[in-house]
């Protein structure tokens, strides 16, 4: 019985139970204004009349003391409503001050972190918008460089300004060249915004990760020794199996070795490193380049970013911006990171994935 009246008072709580106390405080004032306007009447007027004065009385004084008490309750809800009213307007910077802690209080939080939900909520429809027109035009610009060369050469060739056959085959040699940069840049396209969509599902499978390192730079050397560039491995002879998606992790190696080509001084080494422990493996690529800024490291791996060309190789070709992105991206969605140690020109990009056993 004691339980059911705990549970019973605590229902009542809050607004309930404050305005039963006022309806019983008006209930109070007013039978305390009709005994007294009575004893008066009593005196100077009939039984019905008398009646009347005092039944009046009650319902004057009830009324006007219901109203003394519940006015800032009233106020408060008018507050409420008024401020519904400019957010409703696309006010979303006006906050309720909390003034109360029964239900009115709760609506008054409920409605203020409703309102900073719809506010971070169109910030980030706001970012995403910006971000679709930082893409067009980063995608407008890039592909319109080698589209326009490749319009010029066919112009030359298609009204015969060539002065030889030498001169024939060097424009359609750098027509091709032009034409796979496309294809290149088209492909980090697709590859970036496929990437970044929310429905990527990842193929996982047990890969050697040594093994698909060792076959990668194996690969790769001819095109760093064109550069003057050789490759020096630190990489444990035993197999390191884990589970991963090795078409995209094949990308994410091809990505930093390229960053490494064309950034680095020739002639010079990039040194790569395997290193694992129970529950991450770590490759870096190491390298020595120009220094650069910490305002440029901390955009490396933002899309369609291009540090300054004379940093580059300029027998390699330009990029689209993608790479670092499109690596980051891959990393992420398998749950490790990417990150630069930069000193004095001495560039390390370590990628660190968390090992996984099971498919």
């Amino acid at each position: 019985m004691i339980n059911k009246l705990k549970v019973l008072i605590s229902e009542y709580k809050g607004i309930r139970l404050e305005l039963l106390m006022m309806i019983g405080v008006s209930f109070i004032i007013g039978l305390i204004c009709m005994m007294f306007v009575g004893n008066i009447t009593n005196r100077v007027a009939n039984a019905y009349a008398s009646s009347f004065f005092t039944l009046s009385a009650f319902v004057i004084a009830f009324i006007f003391s219901f109203h003394l008490l519940t006015q800032r309750k009233i106020k408060y809800i008018i507050t409420i409503a008024e401020g519904l009213t400019y957010i409703s307007k696309g006010n979303l910077h006006y906050r309720f001050q909390i003034l109360r802690k029964d239900e009115l209080g709760k609506v008054a939080m409920s409605i203020n972190a409703m309102t900073e939900q719809l506010e971070r909520q169109l910030q980030k429809e706001r970012e995403i918008e910006k971000s679709k027109m930082e893409l067009i035009t980063g995608v407008s610009h890039d592909l319109r460089t080698p589209l326009t060369s490749i319009i010029g050469y066919l112009d030359l060739l298609r009204n015969k300004s060539f002065q030889d056959q030498k001169e024939y085959e060097r424009f359609i040699d750098n027509t091709y060249k032009k034409s796979m940069q496309l294809k290149k840049q088209i492909d980090d396209l697709f590859e970036y915004t496929r990437l970044t969509s929310h429905d990527v599902q990842l193929n996982l499978q047990k890969v050697d990760v040594r093994s698909l390192l060792e076959q990668i730079l194996f690969e790769m050397e001819p095109l760093f020794a064109e550069n003057e560039l050789s490759i020096c491995k630190d990489i444990e002879a035993k197999p390191l199996y884990t589970c991963i998606d090795s078409e995209k992790f094949v990308r994410v190696i091809e990505n930093m070795l390229m960053n490494a080509l064309k950034y680095s001084i020739k002639p010079g080494n990039i040194k790569v490193s395997l290193t694992t422990d129970e529950r991450f493996f770590s490759i870096s690529f190491s390298n020595k380049g120009i220094p650069i800024t910490k305002e440029q490291v901390d955009c490396l791996f933002e899309r369609f970013y291009k540090v300054d060309e004379s940093r580059s190789n300029q027998s390699t070709e330009t990029g689209t911006g993608l790479g670092l992105s499109i690596a980051k991206s891959i990393v992420e969605q398998h749950n490790g990171k990417i990150e630069l140690v930069h000193d004095s020109g001495d560039f390390s990009f370590i990628v660190t994935i968390p090992l996984l056993h099971q498919n």
